[in-house]
């Protein structure tokens, strides 16, 4: 009898297990604070809500891309931000994460992914059998990896029998909140070339760089040949649930090869997007005033939020990279390495994570989650739950002109100050007025 098939090692997604976690203490009556998962805590815009509802009845498969008039609305979206392509490059799928999935299927070979990167990264590809090789970022430069180390990592590998073939990107980078340079993103596009990798740029944050006037850097300006853009609607519009991601695929040889087996893998797995949810998506990409109006009601939101928690890690010592988009925080309490050793028994992220749970009940996930080695004492943590319980608290979050007046985010805010304080034995920061 033949051995059976091993299955791939892959762990249930650190943030997904943790916002269940937190879940279940908070129905047992617990005080928890939840920053260990990015799912953005705001309501649907309602012109979205009524075109969703509207378009109930649509309940036929469709196309595997996706129907002809998202995928036209996407291409104007890309079009708009200097990256033109043909709709029929355009590959629509149930949430982006299951096309960077298909993607790496489509691309085959190994994957070299950024270190720190999202938790889903490396574990996709391990699902796809191949290995994914780490390589570090530059300090400040989240989500890409340092070309020259990538460089050296691609070239130790092929001479040990293996096969990159792909570099993931998250440009702007979850779990730092910081965006790379065009200067780092440049060579990256320069290295992927020199080394024929075919560049993955997920670009989901890209709406939600708190300075609008200097937006990220896509790869694909650079080695538009080689590089497949991924985005969708579900950090800048908060639709997390409505699982709706797109693909560009790019206008060369590579590319449509590329588009041909996406779609055929596409079509074993997902056979199309959801339909109804198609015509919405449609709409919010064609970015009408009320949707464009609503991306920078969030980006504000999340900048004055993040600004102020950031505030709280850096005041009892924690190292932080300013955070210039989304809601993360990727704050270092290496400076305080002696002081949490003595005071809590605590010697890294992991530990540190676990004492800001089981004692405090806040919800954070360590950089081990993120692919780090060794014993960083860096954990994530994001604002995304801060803006309400309620949608009419969300609304007003939104609304606000300086949200962090109104008393549950100022109470989120001020729990995490004195958690904070309370582990590092230091004094309260106040909440700055208008801060």
């Amino acid at each position: 009898m033949s051995e059976p098939t091993p299955v791939s090692p892959v762990s249930m997604s650190a943030t997904l297990a943790a916002d269940e976690a937190l879940a279940r203490r908070r129905a047992a009556g617990e005080r928890v604070l939840s920053m260990a998962s990015g799912e953005i805590g705001l309501p649907v815009l309602p012109a979205l809500r009524d075109r969703l509802a509207a378009a109930a009845g649509e309940n036929a498969y469709g196309s595997v891309a996706g129907g002809p008039a998202l995928r036209t609305a996407v291409a104007g979206y890309w079009e708009r931000r200097g990256l033109a392509v043909e709709p029929g490059l355009v590959v629509a799928g149930p949430g982006s994460k299951a096309l960077l999935f298909a993607l790496l299927l489509a691309i085959g070979g190994d994957v070299i992914v950024p270190v720190p990167s999202w938790v889903s990264y490396a574990a996709q590809a391990r699902l796809v059998g191949a290995l994914p090789i780490p390589v570090p970022i530059l300090s400040g430069q989240g989500g890409v990896p340092d070309p020259e180390r990538l460089r050296e990592a691609v070239a130790d590998a092929r001479a040990a029998g293996r096969h990159p073939r792909a570099v993931v990107v998250t440009v702007p980078d979850n779990p730092t909140g910081t965006v790379a340079s065009a200067a780092t993103v440049r060579e990256l596009a320069a290295a992927a070339r020199e080394l024929d990798l075919v560049v993955v740029s997920d670009e989901i944050y890209c709406d939600l760089v708190y300075d609008s006037s200097a937006p990220a850097v896509s790869p694909a300006l650079h080695a538009p040949e080689r590089t497949v853009v991924t985005t969708g609607l579900t950090k800048n519009l908060a639709l997390g649930g409505w699982r709706t991601g797109v693909a560009r695929l790019p206008d060369s040889e590579l590319g449509r090869a590329l588009h041909t087996r996406l779609v055929a893998i596409a079509s074993q797995i997902w056979s199309s997007p959801p339909a109804p949810v198609q015509t919405a998506a449609a709409y919010a990409f064609r970015e009408p005033p009320e949707v464009v109006e609503r991306i920078a009601a969030s980006r504000r939101l999340h900048e004055k939020v993040v600004r102020a928690v950031a505030a709280r890690f850096t005041a009892v010592g924690a190292e932080l990279s300013p955070v210039v988009a989304t809601c993360y925080l990727y704050p270092d309490f290496e400076p305080l390495r002696d002081h949490l050793a003595a005071a809590h028994g605590v010697h890294d992220g992991d530990a540190l994570a676990a004492l800001l749970s089981e004692r405090y009940g806040v919800g954070v996930l360590p950089a081990t989650a993120f692919g780090e080695p060794g014993r960083p004492l860096r954990i994530r943590a994001a604002t995304s739950h801060f803006y309400g319980e309620t949608d009419e608290q969300r609304t007003a979050a939104l609304e606000s002109a300086d949200p962090l007046v109104l008393p549950w985010i100022r109470g989120s805010v001020d729990r995490a100050g004195v958690v904070l304080a309370d582990l590092a034995a230091a004094p309260v920061a106040a909440l700055a007025p208008h801060a």
